[in-house]
């Protein structure tokens, strides 16, 4: 037989999942979501159904995996130059990821798709990561800084209420005034 090729890690776990990931956009696209069935994504991404219920157990699982990937900061929080700056421009930029009708529809699908708890709990790791950057640049920069859960209560967990249960008035000016409360709280 010949040498074992190498298997790098992921392998094909990963090349199943990217492609699984992918259909499920494309298809979401063309067909719409109500239009989307294990079978179809399964035929799309090159694998057999039973590929993905054995990995994902149902479609609602599916999605919430994908929404959770879609959720995922491409970037790193921008650098502006001061800690209240930073906070006030990852806040809006946040917000209005979060706040827009594709935002709001993968926080839907990753908390739908998700009996552990376990999507949700990615989702608030992505956005404590982000503001462990800020805080680090600013405690760098020699500046007093808040924890990151106190910014996770104080800023992203209103954020995300008001998303789900009161849409209306959410702007750059809401977010700001978030950060203002925080940082007001922990000043001198």
């Amino acid at each position: 037989m010949g040498r074992k090729p190498m298997v790098r890690p992921g392998g094909r776990s990963a090349r199943v999942q990217a492609s699984v990931h992918a259909a499920v956009r494309e298809l979401e696209s063309e067909v719409g979501r109500e239009g989307l069935t294990v079978p179809l994504v399964a035929a799309r991404a090159g694998v057999t159904p039973s590929t993905i219920y054995r990995r994902w157990g149902d479609l609602q699982e599916l999605l919430s995996d994908v929404a959770v990937e879609r959720l995922r900061p491409e970037t790193a929080p921008e650098e502006k130059g001061d800690l209240r700056s930073d906070l006030e421009a990852w806040a809006e930029q946040f917000l209005e990821e979060m706040a827009s009708p594709t935002g709001r529809a993968y926080i839907r699908d990753a908390l739908l798709g998700d009996p552990d708890g376990s999507n949700a709990g990615q989702c608030s790791a992505y956005a404590a990561a982000q503001i462990d950057v800020i805080l680090t640049r600013a405690a760098d920069r020699g500046e007093s800084t808040p924890d990151v859960e106190m910014v996770l209560d104080r800023v992203v967990g209103p954020v995300m209420y008001r998303i789900l249960f009161r849409p209306d008035g959410l702007d750059a000016a809401y977010a700001h005034q978030l950060v203002t409360g925080l940082l007001g709280s922990t000043d001198g």
